[in-house]
């Protein structure tokens, strides 16, 4: 079975950072493509980053591109995304999850965390 938990949310002033973390467990990580993505309360789910294992590349979204990096590390099974110069708007829950068949640019998710708090005060 598939578990996926993340840590790191917390409550930061905006210019803050926070280093969010993933564990999993019942999947091959080291051929897993892995992804974030955030909702806040109103709005529609939004995607942050993916790193794929099928050309290696990391790709982010706009909106947190330059101030977001998402790294993993196969050994700890874990992936982390390390959010810099954080904003008001970055407010939501953060989620990570597993990609259906590594391809970041197709989007479909196997499976995904419980989430994480991150709040930004103005």
């Amino acid at each position: 079975q598939v578990q996926l938990v993340e840590s790191g949310g917390g409550l930061v002033q905006a210019g803050g950072s926070l280093r969010l973390s993933c564990a999993a467990s019942g999947v091959l990580f080291s051929i897993t493509s892995m992804a974030w993505y955030r909702q806040a309360p109103g709005n529609e789910r939004e995607g942050v980053s993916c790193i794929s294992v099928n050309d290696g590349s990391t790709i982010y979204h706009d909106y947190v591109k330059g101030r977001f990096t998402t790294a993993r590390d196969n050994v700890k099974h874990t992936v982390y995304q390390q959010m810099n110069s954080l904003k008001p708007e970055d407010t939501a829950v953060y989620y990570c999850a597993t990609v259906r068949g590594g391809d970041c640019e197709r989007g479909d998710f196997g499976s995904w965390g419980q989430g994480t708090q991150v709040t930004v005060s103005s």
